[in-house]
């Protein structure tokens, strides 16, 4: 059994202690957070044999092999950091940080204990995501020409504002799968050969950052735009464009369910052909199950599709280059757009 130390009571360590519980490989000893109530109920919740308001203690409890990370982004760093120090395995949330320093030292850090550690982009541990690189890796598409997605949540109020907006939120699921298709069909080294632009939309004029769009051009002529925001709707898509056809996820790319995940590849001269992978599980347990294994096998990163350490870095880096072309056009908070509708065209 590997045994877990859960960092944080929110809804996303809740979905983690649920997909550990599936799993006859994993077990919770402790939880920590911070309210009492909260730490108490979740314990309950979950029969959870210790908890403890103190994160220090649980990474330093005697029983625990792995800890997850489940606190906001501009925490990850130090506490990986002392999971590695005291020798334990880390599964920490994404985004892996909210800059490039903190991103660096996390990673550093870990090189140096020779630690386990895997950031929580769940849905690269699904079997959809290796179906839709088989198929990507076919040669049904021809050359890739272009590549399109967007994810819109409102979650901005329950996020926490020190994660810095809707890049770290939910941007890092459309550029992960970006990276891993770039990466995939034209080498390692392709990903960081490029050229970007993009603009934001922001709350307030303290930089948060609600809504933002990327442009980027990948050597070999490769377009791609990415689009991704917090504070409306629940939508999402991912569209990959070759020469003989498209392939598009007709289910979330980025929260693969138990049951039916469906891709759609529509030939230019042909119909469409929906591919179905069916699974008795969702993205978390796979992600716990991908861990059990690494860990079994003394590994100290997870496996292709799911992110190893350069990965995650590389994904850093164009989540805090698209940031930066956003602030570069912010002035003042930017006021949602007004579009004067003529009363004849009203119904």
């Amino acid at each position: 059994m590997l045994r877990w130390a859960i960092l944080g009571t929110s809804f996303i360590s809740d979905t983690i202690m649920q997909a550990i519980a599936a799993s006859d490989g994993s077990g919770a000893v402790i939880v920590a957070g911070r309210d009492e109530d909260k730490l108490r109920a979740f314990q309950a919740k979950h029969g959870i044999l210790d908890a403890n308001l103190d994160f220090d203690a649980a990474i330093a409890h005697p029983n625990v092999d792995m800890v997850y990370i489940g606190l906001p982004s501009h925490l990850h760093q130090n506490f990986a950091l002392k999971a590695a120090a005291a020798g334990k395995a880390v599964l920490s949330e994404k985004s892996l940080t909210v800059d490039m320093p903190s991103a660096h030292g996390l990673v550093a850090g870990m090189q140096l204990h020779n630690t386990f550690f895997v950031e929580g982009l769940m849905y690269l541990a699904h079997p959809f995501l290796a179906r839709f690189r088989d198929v990507l890796m076919d040669g049904r598409l021809g050359t890739i020409r272009a590549i399109n997605g967007f994810y819109a949540a409102n979650i901005a109020g329950t996020a926490n504002p020190m994660g810095k907006g809707t890049l770290y939120n939910l941007g890092c699921y459309p550029a992960s799968l970006l990276h891993l298709i770039i990466q995939t069909m034209f080498g390692e080294d392709a990903f960081r050969n490029r050229q970007t632009s993009g603009h934001g939309t922001f709350a307030d004029e303290n930089g948060t950052l609600t809504d933002a769009v990327l442009s980027a051009r990948f050597g070999g002529g490769v377009l791609a735009t990415l689009q991704s925001t917090d504070t409306y709707g629940m939508v999402h898509g991912f569209t990959v464009m070759g020469e003989h056809g498209t392939l598009a996820f007709k289910t979330n790319p980025w929260l693969p369910v138990a049951g039916d995940n469906i891709l759609v590849w529509q030939p230019y001269d042909g119909e469409p052909e929906e591919i179905i992978v069916t699974d008795p599980h969702d993205a978390f347990y796979h992600q716990i199950k991908m861990v059990e294994r690494c860990i079994a096998e003394g590994q100290i990163e997870a496996p292709r599709p799911s992110p190893r350490l350069s990965d995650s870095l590389e994904i850093m880096e164009l989540l805090t280059d698209w940031e930066e072309h956003c602030m570069a056009g912010h002035d003042t908070a930017s006021p949602a757009l007004e579009i004067e509708v003529p009363p004849e065209l009203i119904a």
